[in-house]
């Protein structure tokens, strides 16, 4: 076999295992600490905008509305669009709610078009929250995991309903998810590698203070 050919072969294994990893990273965040919603009781959906620059949703907010309709399936559930104009002049979250309307949702769709960051979205729609008996936060599954983080830190109440959402289909959106948790892999490591860098630097300076003080003695 050629070298350039085995190199291919190489290099197409390596994508794919990126690929796999990040399946294997979204669909355990999309499941982990929460119960299954309970069938017949009402579900409020909270679905997270994401930058859109266009009038019309961007694949990222397609698919996060696609995730919204598979989870709010009840006669009674609701869905909660949160995002204010980031990177265009329109809400993030009238984008999303139109497009839940164009994939045939003919529930109640409330707007929170204020939030400019993951802690504003969950800030801001907890007001929205306050009488649901079951809440499912979507968007892609590790920025949703994330999203419920912050719920339990600011709102331990709310966070005891929380259930999970239908934002994990295997084989979709695979670039994102496996970039989504690089992203997050990254983020845990950083605070690592800074905590490493100042104790080097403590330990260095408590060896200089020490051989000053040899010295002087």
């Amino acid at each position: 076999m050629r070298r350039g050919a085995t190199i291919g072969i190489c290099a197409a294994a390596g994508v794919v295992s990126f690929l796999i990893w990040g399946e294997i990273v979204s669909a355990r965040a999309s499941r982990r600490g929460l119960r299954p919603a309970s069938p017949g009781a009402p579900l409020v959906v909270l679905v997270l905008g994401y930058g859109n620059r266009g009038e019309r949703a961007n694949a990222v907010n397609r698919y996060r509305a696609r995730a919204a309709v598979r989870t709010a399936t009840g006669p009674d559930d609701v869905v909660i669009a949160s995002g204010g104009s980031v990177q265009g002049t329109r809400a993030e979250a009238r984008i999303l709610a139109d497009a839940i309307e164009e994939r045939g949702f003919r529930g109640r769709i409330l707007v929170e078009t204020s939030s400019r960051s993951t802690p504003e979205n969950i800030e801001n729609s907890i007001p929205l929250l306050e009488r649901a008996s079951q809440i499912a936060v979507v968007s892609n599954s590790l920025h949703a995991e994330r999203a419920r983080a912050l719920l339990r830190a600011r709102r331990p109440d709310l966070a005891e309903r929380l259930v999970r959402g239908e934002e994990y289909r295997f084989g979709e959106i695979p670039v994102i998810k496996a970039v989504a948790a690089a992203m997050a892999r990254l983020e845990r490591w950083r605070p690592w590698r800074r905590g490493r860098a100042a104790l080097s630097g403590l330990r260095h300076r408590r060896a200089v203070l020490n051989r000053g003080a040899e010295r002087a003695a």
